[in-house]
């Protein structure tokens, strides 16, 4: 692309779609939304299935190098589970995958749709085959949340993106703290959606786990931008404060990876 209109980070690799409903081994409608990890020297995708009611559900997916000769769970991994967990009432969907290295876990922060919307929820697992539910853990509605693999004064942290009731508010992410990764508090807003023109205007939400760096806590985050062909979703940074990541300190402008395809 022309140099005056190429300003993305990120190069796509030549045989995207790396993953398709074409490769699944079972019937299903649409793959996407996939959390990623590395055990073992593997990459690990944790994938959204979507089935032919509309429901969704997560399945489990390893390469050696994250591009090729993926070996997918021939069943969900993860199910929802609707009669032990109400909230789960109409499926699971976008999950985001953090290694506590205290407790010797994985901790996948995930939403449930419940009967009063999207909410944030959290399981535990050690191989990814037996998960621990600790339920919902933020009410409705509130969804694109993450841990930091670290603790702060000696409590969790997580990122989350509460919407409140009026649109005209706009959607921003936020941070929470909590003693065992059930209740959480001392909620306080981190990184605001601007407000106008700009390609994350009204509505973010955050993307990745936090990234660790020598300078603070890389942050990649979806901004949506209204249109009249319908939304357009585009990636941005920002970094919060190593040792207090309550606090902002720099913030892209521009975005840094949009859709070029149909």
């Amino acid at each position: 692309m022309h140099g005056r209109t190429d300003h993305e980070l990120f190069r796509r690799h030549a045989d995207n779609p790396i993953l398709s409903v074409r490769d699944w081994p079972y019937r299903a409608n649409s793959v996407f939304n996939a959390a990623t990890a590395e055990i073992d020297g593997k990459t690990v995708l944790l994938v959204r299935v979507e089935d032919f009611r509309g429901h969704s559900h997560l399945t489990l997916a390893r390469s050696d190098d994250g591009v090729s000769d993926w070996n997918i769970e021939t069943a969900p991994t993860l199910p929802p589970d609707p009669e032990g967990h109400p909230e789960e009432l109409w499926d699971i969907e976008d999950a985001r995958i953090t290694r506590l290295e205290a407790m010797e876990k994985w901790a996948i922060c995930y939403t449930a749709y419940s009967r009063g919307g999207p909410l944030v929820a959290l399981a535990t697992t050690v191989d990814f085959r037996r998960f621990d539910r600790l339920g919902p853990v933020m009410p409705p509605e509130d969804k694109d949340a993450a841990l930091f693999p670290v603790q702060f004064n000696g409590l969790y942290a997580m990122l989350h993106r509460p919407v409140p009731r009026s649109a005209e508010l706009g959607a921003h992410i936020w941070l929470s703290f909590s003693p065992d990764l059930k209740h959480w508090g001392d909620h306080r807003e981190v990184i605001h959606a601007r407000e106008g023109g700009w390609w994350d205007a009204g509505k973010i939400g955050l993307c990745a786990p936090p990234l660790e760096t020598d300078r603070g806590w890389l942050i990649l985050y979806h901004g949506v931008r209204t249109t009249a062909s319908g939304s357009i979703y585009r990636l941005g940074l920002a970094l919060l404060d190593r040792e207090d990541p309550t606090q902002l300190t720099h913030r892209g402008d521009e975005w840094v990876f949009g859709p070029r395809a149909h």
